[in-house]
């Protein structure tokens, strides 16, 4: 006798996957949403793949379509004969608002939970033993954290016992677990301890100056490690053209004077780079921190109109200064900062407020800070004139009007070709007098007002974290935000407004099909999400906020995936474009090439008109209903399974049905988070449930797996697992009593053999050599290889 499927197992809410001998179906109900139907064809990928051995017809079923239509009524056939799907009764189950409580355990050698605190008792740092493993429990949200100290060994047996106590507790299978090591701690983390010491992100300086203190001590001549090969992931041979804000008006400054900005103005840079198929173009509204409120709100709406009249074919941006990403240094080179300014509305309002007019000029004292940014980049940023305002992680620049100084701190590392292109710039009639910190003339600090202290510890610079992906909605004034854990491109949905959070910097992404009105609106969606500051990780809300649209990605947003440009190029919603993949009929969908656009000149004479001509794509709009990223809903990291047979549901709104097809799939392109996404949703299958009999399988999905960046490397000109030298790993680690010589330190992991490091990163070279750079130096920071 076949075997017969249940018509109750169907919803109008979900994606199902009927899986038959000769045929895949795949039914869509009518209020399921566009992602998850394109999430479901990764499910019918994977089954094409490794059970059907890569070739099988597939079909598309709409709920509610007539079974008069062969596909549809072969579809019924199997539920024995068509009936209409029973509505979805209200649910009765009022949520718990409560705030659960939170319990530190120990994790014994054994695999056992020992208690040993609360919240309530007030949780401390001093009750993690480096030698010990320890889980958080925050209901929803479990931490794992592992001591320094701990071996490998103890880790797997950790993590093993996790999986076992969830499951004998009957733990939701969409637990979030987040392992860290003792010393990587995320700030959310952090936030459930009383007094936690905030000294985390000086952790690398400190290793790094260990290190090189070790070496000193074996009898070598280092001075400190050199730091990472700096890349401003952009082309910086391109046009730049500055405009002042001066109320409604622009001024276009002179190319000459293009790099001199002041303190209390506003600024639009338009920067037009060569990229990889076409120019590119990037505006930036900088900010400056004394500028008025009403020149910081016309710099933003004249940056928009400027977008606009290019068609939005650009990348814009917010700066404020001092918080300045290094894209935005890098294109300038040589920028000078000086205190003052020249709109008008700022001359009024230090008029008004009788506050002295510090606009720099000839004849005045002034001090600038000398900071780097790069190899070839430099800023000089004019300070208070008083020794107070020194750091011995800098150089200065100390003009008298007669006389010039340059000051060297002890600390610092300074390009002097770089200082002097700065003096040049500055003034190149100018003949300083170069001292060194510790030895300043007696004219030196009178011209200062006396000699008091200032900083003398090194300044430890802003890492870039590891970025974190958020997908975004704002409902009359209600804005919410849920995390994609392990994201790759695949997550950038057209539908959907995105928020990717590098700490340093934030993206806002628009998919074309977002339902969203401008990218000034994208700027506000940016301000709400610093404001929210969902890591907890103390975000400034002067941090700079891009906006991307899809289909113009510059490479310094691109570079945290697995870029395919294909993709990026393809039309239609995100269930069509995954549809035509399937199909093998990816180039059928790509959108046209982006032409060449020529800049537009309007604005040279500082007069334009506010044209906006941004191209609307009607298609389904999802608003997806997303909760607080602290959610019942969250996924664990990749250290656990992403997926399971448990249903693990996304709240969403209704969308139109996509059309249906039939044909049959080739193997030969495939998504990204297809094989690990579907293989944990496939691995409690039932053993006796043959395939040939129909398997129906319900498929509401959450965040995919993560995606690995196909990248090469190099150490001292060979490829790594190529014929170079290995060494234990108690030789290479930072702390390494025994530190090995004449090796590249930045690629400390290549000197591994391929045993160790496998036992060490759980992965082999290649792969690992795959990873995004960000993920590559997270898994060295917590074996101390970096």
């Amino acid at each position: 006798m076949p075997f017969m499927l249940k018509k109750s197992s169907l919803n109008h809410n979900d994606v199902f996957i009927l899986d038959t001998a000769s045929k895949i179906f795949l039914f869509s109900g009518c209020k399921s949403s566009t992602q998850e139907r394109a999430k479901a064809l990764e499910v019918v990928q994977y089954i094409i793949e490794n059970k059907h051995n890569g070739r099988c017809d597939v079909t598309t079923i709409e709920d509610g379509k007539f079974v008069a239509d062969p596909d549809v009524g072969e579809f019924w056939s199997l539920f024995g004969g068509y009936a209409p799907i029973a509505r979805d009764l209200p649910s009765t189950i009022q949520k718990n608002s409560e705030i659960p409580s939170v319990y530190l355990f120990w994790i014994s050698a054994q695999g056992q939970l020992c208690q040993i605190g609360t919240d309530s008792d007030s949780l401390k740092k001093e009750m993690l033993d480096a030698d010990k493993c320890y889980m958080l429990d925050c209901g929803t949200e479990l931490f794992v954290w592992m001591g320094r100290s701990t071996s490998i060994s103890e880790r797997k047996k950790s993590i093993s016992s996790i999986e076992d106590i969830l499951g004998s507790q009957g733990r939701s299978k969409g637990t979030h677990i987040t392992f860290l090591t003792g010393g990587s701690e995320t700030a959310a983390f952090r936030s459930y301890f009383d007094g936690w010491p905030q000294t985390v992100e000086n952790l690398y300086e400190e290793g790094r100056e260990k290190v090189a203190a070790i070496f000193k001590h074996h009898g070598y001549d280092v001075k400190e490690l050199p730091d990472e090969d700096w890349q401003p992931y952009i082309n910086c041979s391109g046009t730049l053209k500055v405009w002042r804000v001066n109320g409604s008006e622009l001024y276009l400054i002179p190319t000459a004077e293009q790099n001199k900005l002041f303190t209390g103005d506003c600024y639009i840079v338009q920067y037009i780079y060569p990229g990889d198929e076409k120019d590119e173009l990037l505006f930036y509204a900088w900010l400056g921190c004394n500028s008025v409120t009403e020149d910081r709100v016309e710099a933003i709406s004249h940056m928009n109109a400027m977008v606009d009249s290019n068609k939005g074919a650009a990348v814009l941006a917010q700066v404020v200064e001092g918080e300045e990403p290094v894209q935005f240094y890098s294109i300038f080179e040589i920028l000078i900062v000086f205190k003052g300014g020249m709109s008008s509305r700022y001359k009024c309002f230090i008029s008004e407020k009788e506050i002295t007019d510090e606009t720099s000029g000839e004849e005045k004292m002034a001090l600038f800070r000398i900071q780097e940014s790069g190899p070839n980049s430099m800023q000089a940023v004019q300070v208070d004139p008083v020794s107070g305002s020194l750091n011995s992680s800098y150089c200065y620049i100390l003009q008298t009007g007669a006389s010039v100084f340059t000051w060297i701190g002890n600390l610092s590392k300074i390009d002097f070709g770089l200082l002097y292109r700065i003096l040049d710039v500055l003034n190149p009639t100018w003949q300083p007098v170069s001292v060194r910190e510790g030895n300043e003339p007696d004219d030196f600090w009178n011209v200062l007002g006396g000699k008091v202290e200032y900083p003398r510890v090194k300044e430890t610079k802003r890492y870039e974290e590891d970025p974190h992906l958020f997908t975004c909605t704002s409902t009359e004034g209600d804005f919410k935000v849920k995390e994609i854990y392990n994201f790759n491109q695949d997550d950038l949905t057209t539908e959907d407004v995105l928020v990717l959070d590098c700490y340093s910097e934030i993206y806002v992404w628009i998919g074309r099909h977002a339902n969203i009105r401008s990218k000034q609106h994208a700027l506000t969606l940016g301000m709400k999400f610093l404001e929210m500051d969902i890591l907890v990780e103390g975000l400034s809300l002067k941090t700079p906020i891009y906006v991307v649209s899809e289909g113009y990605e510059p490479s310094f947003f691109t570079r945290f995936f697995h870029w395919d440009s294909s993709k990026a190029r393809m039309h239609g919603n995100s269930f069509e474009r995954k549809l035509a993949i399937l199909k093998g009929q990816m180039q059928k969908m790509e959108a046209p090439q982006r032409s060449a656009w020529k800049a537009n000149d309007t604005y040279s004479s500082g007069s334009y008109s506010d044209r906006s001509q941004i191209k609307t794509v009607s298609s389904d709009r999802l608003r997806r209903s997303v909760s607080p990223a602290f959610s019942s809903e969250r996924l664990r990291r990749s250290a656990s399974p992403a997926f399971s047979s448990d249903r693990l549901r996304r709240s969403v709104s209704p969308a139109s049905p996509g059309s249906g097809s039939n044909f049959k799939a080739s193997s030969n392109h495939k998504f990204s988070s297809s094989t690990p996404m579907s293989g944990e949703l496939f691995s409690t299958a039932s053993p006796d449930h043959d395939i040939a009999d129909g398997s129906l399988v319900s498929v509401q999905v959450e965040e995919p797996s993560s995606m690995e960046k196909v990248s090469s490397t190099k150490v001292n000109g060979t490829e790594v697992g190529e014929g170079l030298e290995t060494f234990p790993y108690e030789r290479l680690k930072v702390m390494s009593n025994n530190p090995v010589t004449g090796i590249d330190l930045t690629k400390r992991e290549a000197y591994l053999s391929h045993e160790e490091f496998q036992e060490k990163f759980g992965m082999t070279k290649k792969a690992f050599y795959e990873l995004p750079k960000w993920r590559q130096n997270k898994h060295k920071r917590s074996l101390h290889l970096f």
